[in-house]
This record gives C-alpha cells, structure tokens and sequence, in this order.
C-alpha cells in the first residue's frame, strides 16, 4: 500500500505543478509580451511629447493666472476693509459732535429758560446773558463741528468713487486706443 500512497502523492504533485503551469500560461496569454506589442512611431512619441509639455505650459499659466486674481481680490479685500474703517471712523466722529451739538442745545434752552423767567421778574442778571451767550456760541461751535464732521463723512464716501470714476475712462480709453490703432496700422 506504500507504493499506492506513494504513487498517489506523486500524482499529486505533478497534477501541482500543471496547474501552476496552465495558471502561469493563462497569465502570459492575458498579458502581450513587450514582443507582441507594435514597434512605438518616433513621430508620434514626439509628439504626444510636444502635446504634454504644451499642457503643462498652459497649466503653468493657468495656475499664474489664478495666482495673480487671489492676489488681486486680496488687494481689493483689504483697500475695502480700509474703506469700512475709515467710513466707521467717519460715522462715529459724526455721532460724537451730534451728541455734543445736542448738550450745547439743551443748555441753551436752559439758559432762555431762565432769562425768560428773569424778564418776566423785571430782574435782568448779567451773569444770566453771559451764560446764555456762551451757550449760544457753543452751540454755533458745536453746529459747525458738526457740519464738518458731516461734510468728511460725505467724502469719505465719496472721495473713492470719484477715484474709481476718474480711473474708468483710462481702463476703458485704452482698450478703444488699442482698437483704433489696429485700425490705422
């Protein structure tokens, strides 16, 4: 029975081993061999050459392209930023002498109140008329601070879109020079 089992484990084997050559045949009959394959045209290898480095060179100009409009909307981002401060600035200045023009107001009715009432008594003090013109003429003071204080919250309004309407008929001048010197040429 030794020789049987012996046999049998060298069948065994062997039907091994011609498994692992028809696996390894099916491998290399799926897959050509570099033999198999057609001869590679210089021509054409060249240019599929030409045609990736023609990409990679608009790639290249694309990406500068992209990097040249995030640098310009950080430009525009800041400068508006710097817009908002100062018109925040402008409006808060504005409000203060606004709050000031209202106290010297209330002071002055106060005083007329009281020289009202000191007229009407027949009794005139002149520490009564000083303090009811120094109310008035802080009440002028404070009325044109406040007109100045307007006047610089219009400009800074303002102020940058007359820059940008000055600075559009140049952009828009040069593309129509350009046009017109096509034209001539």
């Amino acid at each position: 029975m030794s020789e049987i089992e012996e046999l049998e484990a060298r069948v065994t084997a062997a039907m091994a081993r011609i498994g692992q050559a028809v696996e390894t045949l099916a491998e290399q009959a799926a897959a050509p061999s570099p033999a198999a394959l057609p001869a590679a045209d210089p021509d054409e290898i060249g240019a599929l050459r030409a045609q990736l480095e023609e990409e990679r060179h608009a790639n290249a100009q694309l990406e500068a392209r992209v990097q040249a409009i995030q640098e310009r909307q950080e430009t525009r981002v800041t400068a508006l930023q710097r817009e908002v401060e100062d018109r925040t600035a402008a409006i808060a200045r504005l409000d203060a002498e606004m709050q000031r023009l209202r106290r010297a107001a209330e002071q002055l009715r106060e005083n007329n109140r009281a020289l009202r009432d000191a007229n009407a008594r027949g009794v005139g003090d002149p520490s009564l008329i000083d303090a009811g013109l120094r109310a008035e003429l802080e009440a002028l003071a404070a009325e044109r601070d406040v007109e100045t204080a307007e006047v610089g919250a219009v400009l800074a309004v303002l102020g940058p879109l007359a820059e940008a309407a000055l600075a559009a008929p140049a952009e828009t001048d040069a593309p129509r020079a350009a046009a017109e010197e096509q034209e001539a040429g």
